[in-house]
């Protein structure tokens, strides 16, 4: 079983950053592939960005591309999303999940943490 914790979150003035941090323990991350997705209040969740563990693959959601960037720590066993420019419509409850793939845990995570608050204002 794998448990991830995710910090980092804040109050930030738009055009700011963040770097949120995703901490696993239990397992090492192994093959996993790790993913940040968010939801902001009355919608739905979405996803973020990904990476593939061992091989260091990345993947976004075409909005977050040039603004959002995803990389890991083997040592430490924890994930990373450096967050620029950051928007209004930035806020969200961001969260960290685990699946078996880069591909798997967009589609089907099967572990999650209990996700950290990012709010930008205006």
């Amino acid at each position: 079983q794998v448990q991830l914790v995710e910090s980092g979150g804040g109050l930030v003035q738009a055009g700011g950053s963040l770097r949120l941090s995703c901490a696993a323990s239990g397992r090492a991350f192994g093959s996993y592939g790790i993913g940040w997705f968010r939801q902001a209040p009355g919608k739905e969740r979405e996803f973020v960005a990904a990476i593939s563990w061992s091989g260091g693959n990345t993947y976004y959601a075409d909005s977050m591309k040039g603004r959002f960037t995803i990389s890991g720590d083997n040592a430490k066993n924890t994930v990373y999303l450096q967050m620029n420019t950051l928007k209004p419509e930035d806020t969200a409850v961001y969260y960290c999940a685990a699946g078996s793939s880069i591909v798997s845990v967009r589609l089907n995570p099967m572990y999650w943490g209990q996700g950290t608050q990012v709010t930008v204002s205006s």
